[in-house]
């Protein structure tokens, strides 16, 4: 088992209160358990946001590897746009 460290957090009286029901209502054994699984979420969130800026980037640097698109008309471009709205 890991180490274990102890912090103290503080919380707003609704989160902590929402803390303590759920601990209550039997879906955690105790307020760490909660925390830890809200923080082990934050994780797997912060995670997939920096694998979806990855993703964004290496989409960026492939964009500007492939070369120009040439000269183009934002005119053209719109009425296209627009076509393809009006036929959805």
């Amino acid at each position: 088992m890991p180490t274990v460290e102890k912090i103290t957090i503080a919380l707003t009286k609704e989160i902590a209160d929402n803390v303590r029901a759920a601990v209550d209502a039997g879906d955690y054994a105790s307020t760490s358990e909660v925390i830890r699984e809200a923080l082990r979420d934050w994780q797997l969130k912060r995670t997939s946001q920096q694998e979806q800026v990855e993703h964004l980037r290496r989409l960026w640097q492939a964009g500007l590897a492939s070369g120009s698109a040439g000269r183009l008309d934002m005119a053209e471009i719109k009425r296209e746009a627009r076509k393809v709205k009006a036929s959805r």
